[in-house]
């Protein structure tokens, strides 16, 4: 039986680095507007919806797409907010895309939600990339995770975890390719959305700052799949220097 699928892209204002980010121009186009352009092709999204708490952000993408909602601006985390936009709708399985990811395409929308479609029991899925640098490791802007031989998810945190005792060179450490970092793009159930989004932040998510800690302090399994897809989030300016630079690169042809 084929299932209904929906994307949601939440964006907020406020953010503590860089206020209004959905709204910061790149080569003359909204971020925001980047991430929606960029999964327009998924062949399983039937839509992809930008949900939001700012009615600047809610203008500035009126003049692109209709598929807009307005949220309320007091919710906890990205997770609730695609919770609230989809709560009204009938559809299977929900993917959360991540507003600030420009460079994000409609293969990995695919890749999280072949998670449930292939899958019953997970009941969330994301995806996940191998750690190549020790900057990265150590990075407390790049979400770690461990996952056990069948792929579940079974912590998250911005520390470089799992600690090896076994060497001090973390150069060492990833060579034995068990250091993961999170890709930010989930896919749910949509009764799991419901049941999350009526949990209180746990005491690990408000530690770390990573919604998805929420669901396994719960007891709800996580699955993964290893990505080839190298995220390029913008979570600070030297971020998005980075991101005008690829784009302007990409641009000349170089």
């Amino acid at each position: 039986m084929s299932k209904k699928i929906i994307g949601i892209i939440p964006a907020r204002y406020d953010s503590s680095r860089l206020p209004g980010k959905p709204l910061i121009d790149i080569a003359g186009k909204p971020m925001i507007q980047w991430v929606w352009e960029g999964v327009q092709q998924s062949k399983y999204a039937e839509k992809i919806i930008i949900a939001t708490d700012d009615t600047r952000i809610y203008s500035a993408v009126k003049r692109f797409t209709h598929d807009v909602i307005m949220t309320p601006a007091d919710l906890n985390s990205g997770s609730d907010r695609v919770a609230y936009a989809v709560k009204n709708m009938n559809v299977d399985i929900v993917i959360n895309i991540q507003g600030d990811e420009p460079f994000i395409t409609p293969e990995e929308i695919d890749q999280v939600a072949d998670i449930l479609i292939n899958d019953p029991e997970p009941v969330m899925g994301t995806l996940i990339k191998e750690i190549n640098s020790v900057e990265e490791l150590e990075s407390p802007h790049t979400a770690k995770v461990v996952v056990d031989k069948e792929g579940y998810a079974i912590y998250f945190s911005r520390s470089p975890i799992p600690f090896n005792r076994s060497s001090k060179d973390k150069h060492d450490w990833l060579k034995q390719g068990i250091y993961y970092k999170h890709v930010g793009i989930y896919s749910y159930r949509k009764k799991f959305l419901e049941n999350f989004s009526h949990l209180k932040p746990s005491r690990l998510e408000k530690a770390e700052k990573l919604e998805q800690l929420r669901a396994i302090e719960n007891g709800y399994r996580l699955k993964t799949a290893v990505t080839t897809y190298e995220p390029l989030g913008v979570d600070t300016e030297d971020d998005l220097k980075k991101v005008r630079a690829r784009v302007e690169t990409e641009s000349s042809g170089q």
